[in-house]
């Protein structure tokens, strides 16, 4: 199938050589496009059924909150957390 170029209007073929670049052009991506590895179906789902990320880092904040070593382990964590809940409370 001729191939053609619209310039500035003017229906105008490929040449010889812009057919054969435009054959090797599609063959590389077509070539590339079977590399990609289809995501699996669990990726997708898990992404839809876990909690948003602020959600979980909550649940991991009152995790270390009620566990004395944890909170030693991840001060950092904590307390720049726990900064943040005391200025912006629930109820404030």
């Amino acid at each position: 199938m001729t191939r053609h170029h619209n310039i500035n209007g003017n229906i105008v073929p490929f040449t010889a050589e812009e057919e054969s670049a435009r054959d090797i052009e599609e063959a590389a991506v077509a070539k590339a496009q079977a590399k990609i590895i289809p995501t699996p179906a669990h990726v997708s789902k898990r992404k839809l059924a876990y909690p948003s990320i602020g959600d979980q880092l909550d649940m991991l904040w009152h995790s270390i909150d009620q566990n004395p070593a944890l909170k030693s382990q991840y001060f950092d964590f904590y307390e720049t957390v726990k900064a943040v809940k005391v200025k912006f409370p629930k109820n404030g």
